[in-house]
C-alpha cells in the first residue's frame, strides 16, 4: 500500500494539477506590479521539479518530436482564438496599417537576415538556415499576453498593444509558407527539381488564400448560429464560453483537411466571430474561457520547457549559437521592426516598443518541430538548443522589462496604469 512518502504517480499528478490551476488564477495578480512574468515563474517551477531525483522523465523535444509538435500546435491555436476575440478594432486596411507593416516588411526582412546569418555563422545549409529563420521570425500570441490588448470591450487597445496583438495573430500563419519553402528546398536542391511553381502556387496562394476564406466562412457560420439565428436555440443563450473552443477546433480541423493554413484560419475565424455582434457580453465570456484554457496549457508547456532546460536542451549550444540568439532578439528584430515602421504616424517611444517586443515562444517550438518532422536536419539537437536559447532569452528579456515599459508608455499616454479599466457603461447582453 503506497505511503505518504511514496504516493501513487496518479495522486501526485492530480495534486500537481490542482496546484497548477491555483497558480493560473493567482499568479497574474501577484505579478501585476512586479518586473516578472508568469512564463518566468513557470520555467523556474519546471526546472525545480525536473531536478528532483525522483523525476526520471526528460522532456526533451528531440526525444518526443511528434508530441512536441502536437502539444505546441494545440497551445498556439487556443491562443490565436483568444487573441482574435479580444481585438475591438474593426478590420480595415487603414485601421490595421501597423499590422501590415510588421507583417509585410518586418517579418520577411527578419527571415532574410536570420537565414543569411545562420548560413554564415552556423555552417548549415540554406534549407536548414531558412527553417531556423522561419521558426524564429513569427512573434508569439501565447507568451505576449502582457503586451496585448485587454479583454473585449475594455477599451485597453492603444496602438502598441493592438499592433503586437494583431501581428502575433497573423504572422503565425504567414510564416508557414517559409517553413514549407525550407522543406521544399531540402528535397528539391539536392535532386535538382523545380520548386518555385509549387511553392508560389500551392504553398502561398492556395494555402494562404484558403486559410483566410475558410476562417471567414467558419466565423460567419458560428457568428450566425451564436447571435443571429432567429430562434431560442441560438448558441449565445447557453452562456457557455465553450462555443469559442468549438469554433477553434472546427476552423482548424476543416481547413487542415483541405490542406490550407489552419493557424491563419483560426485567427480569421476569431476576428469574424468577434465582428458578428461586437457589443454582446457573450464575447467576454468566450474570451474568458479561452484565456483560462490557454494559460493552463501554456503553464504546462513552459514547465516542460523548464524541465528540458535542466535535462540537456542547451547541451549542444556553442558560443556562436549564443551570439546568433542574442543578435536575433537585440539586433534583427529591433532593426527590422524600426524599418517596417518608417513613416508610420506614431511617436518614437511607440515605435521602439513595437520593434522591441518581438516575443518568441511556443510558435517557434511548433514550427521547428514541424520542420524537423518533415525534412532531414543534421544536428537537430543543435537547432533545438538555439531555438530553446532564443525562447529563454526572450522570456527573460521581455518578461523583466514588460511591466516597467508598458506602465511608462501608459503614463505618457495619460492613462493611469493602476486604474482597472471596466467595460464602457451602457453595454448589456444582446438579445
Amino acid at each position: 500500500m503506497p505511503s505518504f512518502a511514496s504516493p501513487e504517480p496518479y495522486i501526485v499528478i492530480m495534486t500537481g494539477l490542482g496546484v497548477l490551476i491555483a497558480l493560473v488564477a493567482w499568479l497574474p495578480l501577484a505579478l501585476k506590479k512586479l518586473p516578472l512574468s508568469l512564463p518566468i515563474i513557470c520555467i523556474g517551477i519546471g526546472a525545480a521539479v525536473f531536478l528532483l531525483p525522483a523525476v526520471s522523465l526528460r522532456p526533451l523535444p528531440m526525444l518526443h518530436p511528434h508530441i512536441t509538435e502536437r502539444f505546441a500546435e494545440f497551445v498556439v491555436i487556443i491562443a490565436l482564438m483568444g487573441a482574435g476575440l479580444k481585438i475591438d478594432r474593426v478590420f480595415g486596411w487603414r485601421r490595421w496599417a501597423v499590422t501590415w507593416r510588421l507583417l509585410g516588411i518586418t517579418m520577411p526582412l527578419g527571415i532574410l537576415l536570420i537565414t543569411v546569418m545562420a548560413t554564415l555563422t552556423l555552417e548549415v545549409t540554406w534549407a536548414v538556415a531558412l527553417l531556423l529563420a522561419a521558426s524564429l521570425a513569427p512573434t508569439d500570441p501565447v507568451l505576449a499576453a502582457d503586451v496585448q490588448v485587454g479583454p473585449p470591450k475594455t477599451g485597453d487597445e492603444d496602438e502598441v498593444r493592438f499592433g503586437l496583438t494583431s501581428e502575433a495573430g497573423l504572422n503565425d500563419g504567414a510564416a508557414f509558407p517559409f517553413v514549407h519553402l525550407a522543406i521544399l528546398l531540402a528535397a528539391a536542391l539536392p535532386a535538382g527539381k523545380l520548386w518555385v511553381g509549387e511553392w508560389i502556387g500551392y504553398r502561398v496562394l492556395w494555402e494562404v488564400g484558403g486559410g483566410i476564406v475558410g476562417g471567414w466562412l467558419v466565423g460567419r457560420l458560428f457568428g450566425w448560429l451564436t447571435f443571429r439565428i432567429p430562434a431560442e436555440t441560438k448558441l449565445a443563450k447557453t452562456g457557455d464560453g465553450l462555443i469559442a473552443l468549438s469554433a477553434t477546433f472546427v476552423s482548424y480541423g476543416l481547413t487542415e483537411m483541405v490542406h490550407v493554413y489552419g493557424f491563419l484560419s483560426v485567427f480569421v475565424t476569431a476576428l469574424t466571430f468577434r465582428h458578428a455582434h461586437r457589443d454582446h457580453d457573450f464575447q467576454s465570456e468566450m474570451h474568458a474561457l479561452t484565456e483560462q484554457i490557454e494559460r493552463i496549457a501554456m503553464m504546462v508547456l513552459l514547465i516542460l520547457f523548464g524541465g528540458a532546460l535542466v535535462s540537456g536542451l542547451l547541451a549542444h549550444v556553442g558560443w556562436a549559437d549564443v551570439g546568433v540568439a542574442a543578435a536575433i532578439l537585440l539586433v534583427i528584430r529591433p532593426l527590422t521592426g524600426w524599418l517596417g515602421l518608417l513613416g508610420y504616424p506614431a511617436d518614437a517611444g511607440e515605435k521602439m516598443t513595437l520593434a522591441f517586443f518581438g516575443i518568441r515562444g511556443v510558435g517557434s517550438i511548433y514550427y521547428l518541430a514541424f520542420g524537423i518532422n518533415h525534412m532531414p536536419v543534421p544536428q537537430a539537437e543543435r537547432l533545438w538548443g538555439i531555438v530553446g536559447l532564443v525562447v529563454l532569452f526572450s522570456i527573460l528579456l521581455h518578461g523583466l522589462t514588460v511591466t516597467p515599459i508598458m506602465r511608462s508608455l501608459d503614463r505618457r499616454r495619460g492613462v493611469d496604469p493602476e486604474a482597472q479599466q471596466l467595460p464602457p457603461p451602457g453595454l448589456r447582453r444582446g438579445s
